[in-house]
């Protein structure tokens, strides 16, 4: 899967559900997916959104979450 910019979190966790609970290693911050208003926000939050929120430049997470990706299919 291609990760840009424009990526929803819901697709991402579609794909990767298991990532749900790796996020907070990207940033603190995303370990809110975990909670009520998390599971609202995953529905229609896009990787720049998720900059915009945790202040986290969008390119730095999208290549954290391509390591996660990375590591998790060569384990």
């Amino acid at each position: 899967m291609e990760i840009a910019k424009e990526t929803k979190l819901a697709d991402l966790l579609t794909e990767y559900p298991w990532l749900k609970e790796e996020m907070a290693k990207v940033n603190e911050k995303f370990k809110m997916l975990n909670t009520a208003v998390g599971k609202i926000m995953m529905g229609k939050a896009t990787i720049a959104e998720m900059s915009k929120k945790s202040g986290m430049d969008a390119d730095i997470i999208i290549s954290r979450i391509n390591e996660l990706i990375t590591n998790h299919t060569n384990q």
